[in-house]
């Protein structure tokens, strides 16, 4: 058994399979991940790490195995698949995940390669528990899979928490105990006890917070756009396979980016904080449904065609479309009068975030700084944009004008 001082949950006691699985090269790998990706380059003190939220993981799927009395093997298995939940990451979490997805069809709970081969598959079978069974509980197939990967899962309960603590935040601020001690199955499903609307809104409010003070910053967004394409041309102009761009960690990355010529710029500007600036920062409703909607492809030649209008290379105009909002954590199941419904339809809270979350979305476009004037214009003709009263932010801190106004600035 290891005890280890962690800095969200005091101390954790890995035992078991779990601690036989803490020094694999794969999980020892998540040191060199942060959790968080560029977000440090927003609050300077979010250096933690995939190991340490892999550490809190476990240490609240343990703690719920213990409340729901679910031991023995199964329990086991549990506690491997929350250790190992975050293993398929790539560099720097979530950044560059969209980019290893579009060329190997895997995101980062896609790991049933992973668990079986090596030292980590090794350790599993030695511990009598099949490889692939717990990768299915780390993709949250199954009942006991809803612990792990779900709408009232540990992984969201710790980063949360974690998050929070280490940006400064408050917002992520969760009773993750309580949440722990009121979960319950429910016909095969994972649910929060009667009397626990409230609890299930907590962690809705905690999320709908969150993203748009921390994981939807736009310096966050930005600079997360511009390490996606640096491995983008990484694949394009090197010998760089996606499958090793997949398990780089974060100096890997960084460090391939700095030694290609194609993309030393890019490494240059993150390395120093020489960002890209906003040239358009559009609303929703501003914004043409089919640019709203438009594929990897399509991007790129709206791209290329803001360019050329703006008179700009090519490589120095991004074009960043969120998805359409959405609250997957709406669908959580709480018991209200000895009936399992879902949080969306029992709270009034949801709608009001969903609203909030609509409002909250932007399109952004971003250039060097010296070159927004021009970029911004050239976006609006080229994407149809909807000029009346959406909001776009001047690359002066603090101000904001309507598009048309925008638009209409000398250069």
């Amino acid at each position: 058994m290891a005890t280890i001082k962690d800095s969200v949950h005091d101390h954790i006691q890995v035992e078991g399979v779990a601690a036989a699985l803490l020094d694999t090269e794969p999980v020892q790998r998540l040191r060199h991940i942060k959790q968080l990706g560029t977000v440090q380059l927003v609050y300077p003190s979010a250096n933690h790490t995939r190991f340490e939220h892999s550490l809190g993981v476990y240490h609240l799927a343990d703690r719920a195995l213990d409340h729901l009395g679910i031991g023995g093997r199964q329990g086991e298995r549990v506690r491997a698949a929350a250790l190992l939940h975050d293993v398929g990451h790539g560099p720097y979490s979530h950044n560059v995940e969209s980019v290893t997805h579009r060329h190997t069809g895997k995101y980062h709970d896609d790991v049933h390669e992973l668990l079986a081969a090596g030292a980590v598959g090794a350790v599993l079978r030695d511990h009598d528990l099949d490889p692939e069974r717990i990768a299915d509980l780390v993709a949250g197939e199954g009942q006991y899979g809803q612990l792990v990967s779900g709408e009232l899962d540990v992984d969201r309960m710790d980063y949360l928490v974690r998050d929070a603590h280490h940006t400064g935040v408050p917002y992520g601020t969760i009773d993750h105990e309580r949440l722990i001690r009121e979960l319950t199955f429910v016909d095969g499903e994972l649910v929060l006890a009667e009397g626990n609307v409230q609890t299930a809104e907590s962690l809705l409010l905690a999320r709908a917070l969150m993203n748009p003070t921390v994981y939807q910053h736009h310096v966050a967004r930005i600079s997360k756009a511009m390490l996606r394409r640096g491995a983008e041309r990484l694949l394009e102009r090197t010998d760089t396979t996606p499958r090793e761009l997949r398990r780089m960690d974060d100096h890997d990355l960084l460090v391939a980016l700095r030694t290609t010529e194609a993309t030393g710029e890019l490494a240059r500007r993150l390395r120093t904080r020489d960002l890209y600036k906003r040239a358009v920062w559009a609303e929703l409703e501003a914004v043409p449904a089919d640019v709203v909607d438009a594929d990897y492809a399509t991007l790129r030649d709206l791209e290329a065609a803001i360019a050329d209008r703006a008179d700009l290379p090519a490589e120095q105009v991004v074009v960043d479309v969120p998805k359409r909002p959405s609250m997957t954590e709406s669908s959580s199941r709480v018991m209200v009068s000895g009936e399992m419904r879902q949080l969306g339809k029992q709270s009034p809270l949801v709608s009001a975030l969903r609203t909030a979350q609509k409002q909250q979305w932007r399109l952004g476009v971003y250039v060097p700084a010296s070159e927004t004037d021009r970029a911004g214009r050239s976006t609006a003709e080229t994407l149809g944009l909807d000029l009346d009263g959406a909001l776009v932010s001047d690359v002066r801190p603090g101000v904001t004008a309507t598009l048309d106004e925008f638009t209409d600035a000398e250069p």
